[in-house]
Formats: C-alpha cells, structure tokens, sequence
C-alpha cells in the first residue's frame, strides 16, 4: 500500500500494526512505512523472518486440509485472521470440499477495509471485526451464525494470535471457553510463538517492536503451548509420531527432517479434538 493512498478511519499511521506486519512478512502489499520499518528491525537479527511467517502459513494450510479431508469439518472459524490472502483457510478447505464455510475475524480496521473486497468472488466465505478476548461477541455475531452452525463441529483456527494474550488475560482459560461453547468433535488449530530454541537478540528484536505497535507479543515454552491443549485430543504431528505440541513446520510435513528449518523452530503448534 503506498502511503500515499487514504489511511481508513481508526488506523493510527505512526503505530506498527500486528496485522499489517504479518501481511508483510508473507510478501503483501496492505502495511505502511511504519510496519515496513519495525519489520527491518526484526529482520536485522532475525534473518529467518520470512520462513518463520510461510511456516507458520504452510501448518495452517495443511491443517486445515487434513480437517476437511480426514476429520470431515465443513465449517471453519478463523480469528485473527489477517488478510485471507495467499491461499488461507477458506481455499485451502474448499479445495478438499467446495461446500467448506469460513467466517475470519480481525480487529485491525485497515485489514477490515480491504478484506470484504478480497473476499468479494469468495462464497460461502464472511469477514467480521472482533477481537479474541472477547468471545461472547464473536461466537454471538449474526454474521456468523448465518454462515456457521454452532449446533454441528467447527475447526477453529487460532493460528499466531494467542501470543498476543498476556498471563494476565489467562490465554489457556480464553482457549478454554471457545472450545467448551463448540461442539464435541469440533477441532482447535493452534500456533504459537517461543523463544525456546532460537535466538535471544532475536527474540529482543521482536519484544522491541511488538512492545510499541498494536499488540504486544508473549513467547511462551513448549509446556505453556502444551496447556493451551488441555481436555483436547492431540492428534499425530505427522507419519509415525505420538500425539503432541511440535514445530510449525513439521506438523502434516511429509519429510520432518527437511522440514525442521530454523523459521520453524520460532514456532510451536499443534491440531487436537474436542471429545
């Protein structure tokens, strides 16, 4: 976007938006100066940052593919969604079954004003504004329970959002509540950022620049991911693991060691079913 064009109303153009970053870090064109400047920050110490953003989007993909095709989810919510570009949830379900339904929800109005265009050709498929911590209010929308039947199971996708939720909001209660308001049989797919294994300059970079734009980031360790899972059934990783938490390049991966690359070790997700 160039900074030229309008800026819609409730954008704060001197504020980096998490949004707008992720847009960036995937190739897109909806950011401004002031996220393409926190995003060179990063990048100054964080030379992996495009992997970690496609790794992040190649588990969403294959996991919602592996919803549609083996666990028969038709309908998907998606919150924190960003822009639905670069085939996000609601094309890479509906190449599994075309009938696949999918309401995104943001809180960003720039992602809001573009995103209803995007998504003007795409059926079965709705954006609404609504943020994660408040779940009544998204669950509740008349957009989407016109789109999704909250009486039969739902995928919902939680895809690099949570991290934005601090301790004090209880991220794994949050978690929690939106699993218990849907159905048994209804699936949660989740990633999430850590400084686990990676660089601590690094992480610094991001805290730096998240500490000053719309959100601001929490990394959390394996176990804290893990117990965003609690009363869930974990479901294999990929071809001969056990059920569990693991790099977001390596879930659905066909080969795990190719796939283990230093973009997805920023990363922990995971695929589990609400019994």
């Amino acid at each position: 976007m160039s900074d030229a064009e309008e800026v819609p109303p409730g954008v704060d153009p001197t504020v980096p938006s998490a949004g707008r970053l992720y847009d960036y870090y995937l190739g897109g064109t909806e950011h401004l100066e002031i996220d393409r400047v926190a995003a060179a920050h990063i990048k100054a110490k964080v030379p992996e940052l495009e992997d970690i953003a496609w790794s992040n989007r190649g588990f969403l993909q294959r996991a919602t593919s592996w919803l549609a095709a083996e666990a028969g989810i038709r309908q998907f919510i998606d919150i924190g969604a960003g822009l639905p570009t670069r085939n996000n949830t609601h094309e890479a379900a509906q190449k599994v079954t075309e009938d696949a339904r999918t309401v995104y929800v943001d809180n960003d109005p720039m992602i809001l004003a573009h995103a209803k265009g995007l998504l003007a050709d795409a059926k079965n498929t709705t954006f609404i504004t609504g943020d994660l911590r408040e779940p009544d209010e998204i669950l509740d929308n008349p957009e989407l329970r016109g789109l999704i039947d909250l009486d039969q199971p739902v995928g919902l996708v939680l895809a690099a959002v949570v991290h934005f939720v601090s301790d004090e909001s209880d991220p794994w209660q949050l978690v929690k509540r939106y699993m218990n308001a849907l159905k048994p049989g209804s699936y949660l797919v989740l990633s999430h950022i850590t400084a686990d294994k990676v660089s601590p300059a690094g992480v610094q970079a991001f805290l730096d620049v998240y500490s000053n734009a719309s959100e601001k980031g929490y990394f959390r360790t394996k176990e804290e991911v893990t117990r965003l899972f609690d009363g869930l059934e974990l479901v294999p990783p990929y071809q001969g693991a056990a059920p569990s938490v693991t790099f977001t390049g390596l879930w659905g991966a066909e080969d795990p060691e190719a796939a283990d690359s230093d973009g997805s070790r920023w990363g922990y997700c995971g695929v589990a079913r609400r019994p």
